[in-house]
């Protein structure tokens, strides 16, 4: 959640690491802090709020040296306040660390009763005060960071410098993602995103769980969580700086919703062959037709995919399905049937909470498939088969082309499933992929039209409360709209099943009450329209995507209106979407919310 970029090398390390920290500003985080060393000494500066204010610091109070560590701290433990943030120094003794440690308590009270004074409310400290103790008792520095490394549980990224070893950063990790970079001028960099890393380290590792580094220029000795010294294949890195410029867009959520187009496109370029009109997955190791059964796992955006996709899957393939959030999946102790597969769905491919539900089922005996944006992620590299979605790079921390990515996508796996298990006919795929392959033109016509949504968002900008409804696969979509809603512009909103509404819900209608009513040219819009006309009648303040066809002939009581392209309605959710998206994202713009940094939120969650 937090970001971690670290240094080591001739330049001075400062500006290069509130560079990398910049590029992380996405992942979300309420404080920011850089330690730097020189042969001088150490010098550390941290500030509450945005890495700006750190900047400015800065720029008033320089400190230079060649190495140095730098963090942006989600809070966990702490309020957001500068002596919570990282680093945490203790004598000669910096740390940064993303995760959670869950023993803290036990170790805190330890170091208090060896002495130990604290200044922080972290569990971040801890780790430094106990790494000063022993130090202070004789034990070299390098023992000591692998000594602590087993006694910590939980999860942790952990990047330290001591203030005697003015060229060597120690590096751990276990749970949470860390990579190590290194170039031809013999600079060693780490970063908990590769992003931190772009244009500066031509070659890199990701950790292994437990893994830990000892890294100098010249040097960079890895190291089993067992002590053991280990070889390591360090990996081209071609990820470039280019990707943090927002091309003339006034957020990088906007440009990525203008992206849209292009990963349709991208995507189904990948997966779906024109001339042999087939699709495949080259890294699904899995024949679709030995199992008996789906499980999907996602959090947040990812498990709104997965529910449109258990839609699809249960329809077109005749597999039952059984959709989870990961975070609940693995404490109800779910059955994991035989000949089954469990497919897990996560942007970054290291959401803590799937990236554990994905080794329980593992562990039981399912087939685990990874739908990542980061083939070289976690989840992509313990799972059995790997999907790729190809997004790219999604800086903005409310998931948009993510989302897209994810649901085309998955669209495609669908109907490589019903091939493989005869249930869609050669002529049925082609026909669908010819829907699907229509979704990219026409979701830029919804772009075109991208400022009826600001003129709407005018009129919806000062409700409290806002519900979301949609049937079928528009019911996920409802769900994911009124997530948007809340993300952006804070704004409470819910989304619900058109049909629950009355068991319910609509005791929370009045004109004060925006209801979002989604409802695609489909065989339930006649269902849909009903709902619409319950919540008319209490005075319910209504807003109707449909197709244009039906936007024009619909007689019924809606305050505004939004058409949308008509298309398949297989394709829907896909290019239903993106006026969800556009609404969110005027409505958060005209409350001067701050749209690329929601308060509050992290782009990859990577603590339970």
């Amino acid at each position: 959640m937090c970001g971690i970029v670290g240094f080591v090398g001739k330049r001075n390390a400062t500006p290069l690491l509130i560079e990398g920290l910049k590029r992380l500003e996405y992942r979300g985080y309420d404080s920011a802090g850089v330690a730097v060393l020189s042969v001088s000494g150490m010098a550390i500066a941290k500030t509450k709020g945005k890495v700006s204010a750190l900047d400015a610091e800065l720029a008033n109070h320089p400190i230079e040296g060649t190495a140095g560590i730098a963090h942006t701290r989600w809070a966990t433990h702490g309020a957001p306040e500068q002596r919570n943030a990282h680093p945490h120094r203790v004598g000669q003794i910096a740390l940064v660390h993303n995760g959670i440690i869950e023993n803290y308590a036990a170790l805190k009270m330890e170091m208090i009763e060896r002495g130990a004074s604290f200044l922080s409310d972290t569990d971040t400290e801890v780790m430094s005060q106990w790494l000063h103790d022993r130090c202070a008792q004789g034990v070299s520095f390098a023992e000591a960071f692998g000594m602590m490394l087993p006694l910590l549980h939980g999860a942790y990224a952990i990047v330290a410098l001591h203030e005697d070893e003015p060229d060597t950063l120690y590096v751990a990790r276990k749970g949470s993602p860390m990579v190590v970079g290194t170039n031809d001028a013999q600079e060693c960099w780490v970063g908990s995103d590769m992003l931190a890393l772009a244009g500066y380290a031509t070659q890199g590792y990701y950790l292994a769980d437990g893994e830990y580094a000892i890294l100098q220029p010249s040097t960079m000795r890895f190291f089993a969580a067992d002590h053991t010294p280990i070889q390591v294949t360090m990996q081209s890195m071609n990820v470039g700086a280019e990707i943090h410029d927002k091309q003339g867009f006034a957020h990088f959520m906007l440009k990525e919703i203008h992206e849209q187009p292009d990963v349709i496109r991208k995507t189904l370029s990948h997966y779906y062959d024109h001339e042999t009109q087939s699709v495949h997955f080259e890294g699904l190791t899995l024949d679709p037709t030995t199992i008996s059964s789906i499980t999907m796992v996602a959090c947040g955006t990812s498990f709104y995919a997965a529910q449109v996709a258990s839609y699809w899957f249960e329809q077109i393939t005749h597999i039952p399905v059984r959709i989870d959030i990961a975070s609940e999946y693995r404490y109800r102790h779910p059955i994991v049937p035989k000949d089954s597969a469990a497919l897990f769905i996560s942007q970054s491919g290291e959401t803590a909470d799937t990236l554990a539900a994905m080794r329980y089922a593992k562990e039981h005996g399912a087939h685990t498939i990874a739908l990542v944006n980061v083939p070289t992620s976690t989840m992509a590299r313990e799972a059995d088969s790997v999907i790729r979605t190809l997004a790219g790079a999604e800086i903005g921390v409310a998931s948009t082309k993510a989302f897209v990515a994810q649901l085309t996508t998955l669209a495609a796996l669908v109907l490589y499933f019903g091939g493989a298990r005869s249930t869609l006919s050669s002529e049925e795929t082609a026909h669908l992929m010819h829907h699907l392959s229509g979704v990219a033109e026409q979701t830029q016509q919804v772009l075109d039209e991208k400022m009826h949504y600001d003129r709407l968002a005018l009129a919806l900008m000062y409700a409290r409360d806002m519900l979301f409804i949609g049937r079928g696969t528009s019911y996920p979509l409802a769900n994911e709209g009124a997530l948007k809603m809340k993300e952006l512009s804070y704004i409470h909103a819910e989304g619900y099943a058109a049909g629950e509404l009355k068991h319910g819900p609509i005791a929370l209608v009045d004109d004060g009450v925006p209801i979002i009513v989604i409802a695609p040219d489909d065989a339930l819009f006649d269902k849909s329209a009903s709902n619409l006309e319950e919540t008319a009648a209490r005075k319910g303040n209504i807003v109707l995507i449909s197709s244009k066809e039906r936007v024009a002939n619909f007689h019924g009581n809606v305050t505004h209106s939004v058409a949308v392209p008509a298309c398949h309605p297989f394709v829907a959710p896909i290019l239903y979407a993106v006026p969800l998206q556009l609404l969110s994202y005027y409505v958060a713009l005209h409350k001067g919310a701050d749209i690329d940094q929601p308060r509050n939120l992290a782009k990859s969650v990577t603590v339970e």
